[in-house]
């Protein structure tokens, strides 16, 4: 594995010891891959995961194909907001899953907070 890829690992770890979702308060995770964006909410306590959105989702993926990659991450951010707050939840923690808040993990927070989440 390359040194980047062993740098965000270690990251995420030491994240994630002080980062857990509870069923008051669950964990919006995201994963940046070089084309997609993928989001999810996650019940630590429980284990299960709440909702998840990416830009490969049947309602976003047809709106990101035109749009460039922070723009689409911003649409998954929409998203995700949205259907927490069908579910009744408005409060999450934020686990950035080792990347540097910047870029498109920005976006996609910055979109989910302007939606009506609160982290």
């Amino acid at each position: 594995m390359g040194s980047r890829i062993v740098g965000r690992e270690r990251r995420k770890l030491r994240i994630r010891h002080t980062v857990s979702g509870t069923p008051e308060r669950p964990r919006l995770t995201v994963f940046r891959s070089l084309k997609h964006m993928y989001a999810q909410v996650v019940d630590d306590v429980a284990g299960a995961t709440l909702v998840h959105a990416s830009t490969l989702s049947k309602d976003i993926k047809p709106l990101a194909e035109d749009l460039d990659k922070s723009k689409s991450a911003e649409k998954v951010g929409e998203t995700i907001a949205k259907l927490l707050l069908a579910k009744g939840v408005k409060k999450v923690v934020f686990d950035r899953n080792g990347y540097m808040y910047h870029g498109r993990v920005k976006a996609l927070a910055e979109a989910a907070r302007k939606a009506g989440l609160e982290f």
